[in-house]
């Protein structure tokens, strides 16, 4: 029981379906669902956007550890990092590493 029709200029899809997380009634998505991942109602999907958004941009929890040490691939100093060093690997400064994975390709 699909049918389609737009709303505020997207595309919505009217079935029913029952939400992964907390089993409610599910009558209208912006997408049509392939039955491969779980559904989520506007309140559970707002609450995991919300913990993943929060959890990812909330940096100031992080430990970070001091030092002295010496961007490996432009010199300039390093203060501080969000790991402690063991010596095996290059260091970066903020600016190379962004550089690096800027230019890095992508996996998919």
């Amino acid at each position: 029981m699909e049918n389609t029709n737009y709303s505020g200029g997207r595309q919505m899809f009217h079935g029913d379906w029952v939400c992964s997380e907390c089993g409610a009634k599910i009558t209208e998505l912006p997408f049509k669902p392939n039955g491969k991942g779980p559904l989520y109602c506007k309140d559970c999907h707002a609450k995991r956007r919300n913990n993943y958004s929060g959890n990812r941009n909330n940096r100031s929890d992080r430990q970070m550890f001091h030092g002295d040490w010496v961007c490996s691939e432009c010199g300039a100093k390093i203060t501080e990092l969000p790991f402690e060093p063991n010596g095996d690997k290059p260091l970066f400064c903020r600016d190379c590493h962004r550089k690096r994975m800027q230019n890095r390709p992508r996996r998919f």
